[in-house]
């Protein structure tokens, strides 16, 4: 029997759609010794757990210049005498101490291997400081392809900013650089020319004027904190400050626009950050770092979500630069960078993949958090119409995981793809509350943890009580979507399967006769009766809304 294609969901594999967060490296088919260094945690890693950084570094901006240094502080984890720490090569390691003495140490494209005089034993907690110096890379075009960003205000006045997520923090200071081993806490000194002020993550501890026609800012961070998340942004700043009364007290909000925009930030900034603080608190729970506060920072590229001090360049303009994402006038209502980094602060900062690969876990959940944003203001519908609305986005091109220890994420469809995927869980558990238990659940049960892709899956089958690893599997290990097939049999009746490339494949779905109310069948790999009284091909409708599939009827 011939059988002809009816797709109730337009592939999105078969579309040239723009993409608008391209991904943060490129697109690798081979790995180099050079990636394991960055990516794989081998033992060199493994032997130290970091405590705390002390960031010092001053910004020659004329010339592009960096110097400084960094104390880490750690606790061995077995005996060792070398480990291994991340410095990208174009930096120079000046010397490294410790003890009193300088230690030897060789380098290896950006990674820097230090001998100690005598074994490090297990339990014992040391430090040694990395004196360094350099013109570091310059942010071509930030923060997809990130560095140090050289830029000049309207008036004149030097902008400067880090955004170095996926490439690595290693690319403007020492450290270990691999995302599964946070630091605990954190000093950030920044020195800059007097005039200008350094806005970084944390609390403001101390600004002292150097002799040298310098300032330093002292910012202090008490969280736990990824390497990517510490920022520098130097420029000509504002400052005006605020409260939310949030599920853990008064949370401090602190704005710093550049100068000239102090009003445009006051009017768009109040009217996004409190809302979207309401939403996320009541999907994910808490804040997740009250002791350092919140804050908006503005920043020449257009967002990056530095944990406690959220990058912007969004031109106080609703939308993502004033455009749509999703197509159906939701998207202008709200200003897309506060609402979408900020929404990092759960996803991303709080929660953390171990390695590069797992990046879908910070960005399918944040993309997903736009529509959480959206159904909290103006209703249910109006989030599943945003999140729907997406998908004209998805390219279908690869694997959303990527290849584990090699510093490499997958698709740039952890986005789209991953947040109508998150709306699929949710249909598939149909019980919101228990959802927005599970949301809130990830963020208590793994509070400033790394985590791993069976961490999280196995996590919300657990919680919901369903087997949605297979859900999970095809959707993020394969490109292709599954397929709902249906036949009509000798006798007349209908036939449904799925074609997918998950073993065992199972996902309900919902369908109904045309005018009557949906209910879900659980199709497997294998043709099955569809036992609902009374469907034909031509009476029947899947829910396509909810369910970014492909259907087949012959």
């Amino acid at each position: 029997m011939t059988k002809k294609s009816l797709f109730l969901t337009v592939l999105a594999s078969t579309l040239i759609a723009f993409n608008t967060f391209a991904q943060l490296g490129t697109n690798k088919e081979t790995f180099t010794r050079a990636d394991s260094l960055r990516g794989y945690l081998s033992p060199l890693r493994t032997c130290y757990d970091i405590n705390y950084y002390h960031l010092d570094v001053k910004f020659d901006i004329p010339n592009k210049f960096i110097s400084g240094n960094v104390l880490f502080k750690f606790t061995a984890t077995q005996d060792f005498t070398k480990l291994q720490f991340d410095l990208f090569a174009n930096l120079k390691v000046e010397k490294v101490v410790y003890k009193g003495q300088e230690l030897p140490y060789t380098r290896e494209f950006n990674a820097v291997f230090v001998t100690f005089p005598q074994p490090v034993v297990k339990g014992s907690k040391e430090e040694f400081t990395v004196y360094y110096s350099g013109n570091p890379t310059i942010a071509k075009r930030a923060p997809w392809d990130g560095g140090v960003e050289y830029n000049v205000d309207s008036l004149g006045h030097p902008w400067v900013s880090t955004a170095c997520q996926g490439m690595g923090a290693s690319v403007w200071w020492p450290n270990k650089d691999q995302q599964a081993d946070e630091v605990d806490s954190a000093l950030i000194s920044i020195s800059v020319p007097t005039g200008l002020k350094d806005i970084s993550n944390g609390r403001l501890r101390k600004v002292t004027k150097l002799k040298d026609g310098y300032t330093r800012f002292d910012w202090f961070v008490a969280n736990p904190i990824n390497n990517y998340d510490i920022e520098a942004n130097i420029g000509d700043y504002a400052h005006y400050s605020d409260t939310y009364d949030g599920e853990k007290g008064k949370l401090t909000l602190d704005f710093w626009p550049l100068s000239y925009n102090l009003e445009k930030a006051k009017k768009q900034w109040g009217d996004n950050a409190k809302p979207m603080l309401k939403a996320f608190e009541y999907w994910f729970g808490p804040y997740p770092f009250y002791e350092d506060g919140y804050k908006l920072i503005e920043s020449h590229h257009l967002g990056m979500e530095h944990q406690s001090g959220t990058a912007y360049g969004n031109h106080y303009h609703n939308g993502y630069l004033g455009r749509d994402l999703s197509g159906t006038g939701w998207g202008l209502k709200w200003d897309f960078i506060v609402v979408h980094e900020s929404g990092h602060e759960w996803f991303g900062n709080n929660i953390t993949s171990k390695d590069l690969g797992d990046m879908w876990i910070h960005e399918s959940f944040t993309n997903y958090s736009e529509s959480l944003f959206v159904e909290n203001k103006w209703g249910k519908q109006a989030g599943q119409e945003y999140v729907h609305g997406t998908r004209f986005l998805i390219v279908n091109d690869r694997p959303i995981v990527g290849p584990y220890n090699v510093n490499k994420e997958g698709s740039g469809d952890m986005y789209y793809k991953g947040g109508n995927l998150l709306n699929m869980i949710r249909t598939i558990i149909n019980d919101d509350e228990k959802w927005r238990g599970i949301l809130r659940g990830l963020n208590k049960t793994f509070y400033h943890k790394t985590v791993t892709y069976d961490d999280i899956v196995n996590y919300i089958t657990e919680q919901s009580g369903t087997n949605l690893s297979p859900v999970f599997d095809q959707y993020l290990h394969y490109r292709n979507l599954p397929i709902l097939e249906f036949m009509t049999t000798r006798e007349g009746k209908l036939a449904v399967r799925w074609q997918a490339d998950a073993k065992g494949f199972n996902m309900p779905v919902k369908v109904k006769i045309k005018g009557g109310e949906y209910q879900y069948i659980k199709p497997t790999t294998r043709f099955t009766p569809l036992n609902i009284e009374g469907t034909t091909k031509d009476n029947l409708e899947v829910d396509t809304f909810n369910y970014y599939i492909g259907i087949l009827m012959d």
